[in-house]
């Protein structure tokens, strides 16, 4: 017996939009599964995990707080993903973003904590260095691949723990704040270096709204530019795009800068809004849960906003589950997991039929 894929002659719009959803439920399912091996109730977790948030105000505010950063880095990653570029890196490129720009409010500040010295221009200041920081990190296993061939997903990967490493040092020595009795973190922002709140006495902060920003700015770039078009040709018929005079060097280039400025701007958003100052640790795994996002929301603006609310959904549930149901958080990564796999099984199944064939004896 063997087992063949073909590739379809027309893929069908049902079950590219069926195909998410599909994944997401065989997630759980499997998902309950293990619930079930370790001896808890899967049930009970369905509703820890999903629903059981949706009548919390404060969860929803979390919510939202947890699924910005995922979806900026998810819309910059998805012009990669769907030019055929990967890049893995962005978890990378988002702390070398939030180290680039928290070092602005760092230097600026006073001593004092009320006043800063640049006053007006400095937030606008660090969500530009941020931004460009994770641009040029970004650039680094772009131009590797273009240059001299070197896999963007090996070098992408690599640079994230360059990065993480470089915010630790930098955290525990230069930048420390001297009077934070040794504790490896950097002073607290000035009021002028954070991002502004949208509701008084709550966590909800400017970096949403660049978020839903973010979507409603490459949906048109995706539909009605040119740019556009030449990243998803370039991604279903390369040859053709060769053919046509596109450069693959020049659009390599293009949507590596626009993913790893992306993520650079969600790493200032999220030091300059909840988290408030430097610390050795700045990401949860944003930028890889990310990942997950953009296939989930099958590489389109809207959808990569529902994706990032539905995982953010289940961050959100599984520490919930491990207060009142004892689960590990560990838990909740694993789900993630099986949710890009059950992503890109559906996305294979979507796009290839499955052929039986046995061989004849004799």
């Amino acid at each position: 017996m063997r087992i063949d894929l073909a590739a379809r002659s027309a893929r069908s719009p049902l079950l590219e939009v069926a195909s998410p959803f599909v994944a997401l439920l065989a997630a759980i399912v499997i998902g309950g599964l293990v619930i079930a091996a370790i001896g808890k109730s899967p049930i009970e977790a369905l509703f820890v995990y999903f629903l059981d948030p949706l009548g919390d105000p404060w969860a929803l505010t979390e919510l939202a707080v947890k699924a910005a950063p995922l979806i900026l880095i998810a819309i910059g990653l998805s012009f990669c993903y769907r030019a055929n570029l990967w890049n893995i890196g962005a978890e990378g490129q988002f702390v070398m973003g939030g180290l680039t720009g928290g070092m602005i409010a760092v230097l600026t500040h006073d001593g004092v904590g009320q006043e800063t010295l640049g006053a007006w221009w400095v937030l606008p200041a660090m969500l530009l260095a941020g931004t460009l920081a994770g641009l040029l990190y970004a650039m680094i296993p772009a131009i590797l691949k273009v240059r001299l061939g070197a896999s963007e997903i090996l070098t992408s990967l690599m640079l994230v723990y360059i990065a993480e490493m470089i915010l630790d040092y930098l955290v525990r020595g230069p930048l420390r704040d001297p009077n934070g009795f040794n504790f490896p973190q950097s002073v607290p922002f000035d009021d002028i270096a954070r991002m502004p709140f949208l509701m008084e006495g709550e966590r909800l902060h400017g970096g949403i709204v660049i978020a839903l920003l973010a979507v409603a700015l490459a949906s048109f770039v995706m539909r009605r530019t040119l740019f556009g078009f030449d990243v998803a040709l370039v991604g279903a018929a390369p040859k053709a795009a060769r053919f046509a005079g596109f450069s693959d060097s020049r659009l390599t280039l293009a949507v590596f800068a626009i993913s790893g400025g992306a993520a650079g701007l969600a790493g200032v958003c999220e030091v300059a809004g909840q988290i408030g100052q430097l610390q050795p640790v700045i990401s949860p795994g944003y930028g890889f849960a990310a990942i997950i996002v953009a296939f989930l929301g099958r590489l389109q603006p809207w959808g990569i906003l529902c994706a990032g609310l539905v995982l953010a959904l289940t961050t959100i549930g599984g520490e919930s589950a491990q207060i009142l149901m004892k689960i590990p958080l560990d838990m909740t990564r694993a789900f993630q997991g099986i949710l890009l796999m059950c992503v890109l099984a559906a996305d294979v199944f979507t796009r290839y039929s499955v052929r039986i064939t046995f061989a004849r004896r004799g």
